[in-house]
C-alpha cells in the first residue's frame, strides 16, 4: 500500500509541476529574453551604424574607384595532348 501511495504522490507532483510550468514558463522566458537583450545592448552600445555619406560636406564630389590591379591569366593549366584513333 505504501508503494501505491508513493507512486500516486509522484504522479500528483508531476502533473502539478506541468500545470505550474505552463503558467509561469512564458514569464520566465520573457524575463530571460529581456535580460539577454539588455546584456547585448550594454556590450554593443559603443558600436553604432554610421552612414559614410554624412561624413563629407554637402556638394563635394567623391569618386571611389576599384583597384586597377589586373590579374595575370597567363597561368599554364596543363599540357594539351592530341589523340589519334587507331583501328
Amino acid at each position: 500500500m505504501a508503494f501505491l501511495k508513493t507512486v500516486l504522490i509522484i504522479l500528483l507532483f508531476y502533473y502539478l509541476f506541468k500545470i505550474v510550468l505552463k503558467w509561469f514558463a512564458p514569464n520566465i522566458l520573457r524575463y530571460a529574453a529581456k535580460k539577454t537583450e539588455a546584456h547585448f545592448k550594454e556590450k554593443m552600445g559603443g558600436f553604432t551604424q554610421q552612414n559614410p555619406m554624412q561624413e563629407e560636406p554637402v556638394g563635394e564630389v567623391v569618386i571611389n574607384k576599384k583597384s586597377t590591379k589586373k590579374r595575370s591569366d597567363n597561368k599554364k593549366v596543363g599540357e594539351y595532348i592530341d589523340f589519334e584513333e587507331i583501328e
